[in-house]
């Protein structure tokens, strides 16, 4: 079983999902703006592939929060991933319990 995790608006989202679909993979959608990611969910993509690479540090929503200057712990910074979900970089695939972030089609090719 293969579930996305992103927002279906977002340029990489819909990377990934066309070519999960072009390589006939089914998958079930999370849009996290209708279903939130939960703690536990959080927690284990922390705690699985690391918070700088959940995080992303570029985008629009890290400017717009004013994170940069703040020094926060990692457990504040999980608590701001939380409560702003746009912080996370996307998608987050999870293949039967494996996870890959962001969309890199290389990548994907080992991956899938």
């Amino acid at each position: 079983m293969i579930t996305l995790y992103g927002i279906p608006n977002c340029g990489s989202v819909k990377k990934a999902k066309d070519w999960l679909n072009a390589k006939g993979l089914p998958f079930e959608e999370v849009n996290w703006k209708k279903r939130p990611i939960t703690r536990a969910e959080m927690s284990r993509f922390v705690e699985e592939k690391g918070l700088d690479l959940v995080l992303n540090r570029r985008g629009m929503t890290w400017r717009k929060l004013g994170l940069k200057d703040q020094n926060l712990s990692d457990e504040e910074l999980l608590d701001q991933l939380l409560e702003h979900q746009g912080l996370m970089k996307r998608p987050v695939i999870d293949k039967e319990g494996a996870l890959i972030v962001g969309y890199d089609e290389a990548a994907y090719e080992t991956f899938f």
